[in-house]
């Protein structure tokens, strides 16, 4: 089954139910599937780049604020410079799976509930 087939198949579940339990990535016209072309860039090599990865984390800090949001983006800025760290082991889908979590938990309202 292809990211799109999932996501015509939960449009039309949640067209069957109630409309309150939306998910929000599907509102948002977001596939929350990994596409292929994601999976392909997965398999990418990311060198170590000193640069880069200090950038983005010069970026991060300068977009973490008091609010929830800006601490998420900064958070999310972090972990895509670790692609670019020797010293981390992560990929662009493991990042975009671990978002993911973060968001369907915001939008539950917390990890407790």
């Amino acid at each position: 089954m292809t990211g799109e087939d999932e996501r015509v198949e939960r449009e039309d579940e949640s067209a069957d139910g109630d409309e309150g339990s939306a998910d929000p990535l599907a509102a948002a016209g977001v596939d929350p599937v990994v596409p292929d072309s994601a999976t392909d860039a997965a398999a990418e090599e990311f060198p170590p780049d000193d640069e880069v990865r200090e950038f983005l984390r010069e970026v991060a800090e300068d977009v973490r604020g008091d609010s929830s949001e800006s601490k998420q983006l900064s958070a999310v800025l972090y972990r895509v410079s670790d692609l670019y760290d020797s010293a981390e082991s992560t990929s662009p889908e493991e990042i975009y799976l671990n978002v993911r979590h973060i968001m369907r938990i915001k939008e539950q309202g917390g990890i407790e509930r």
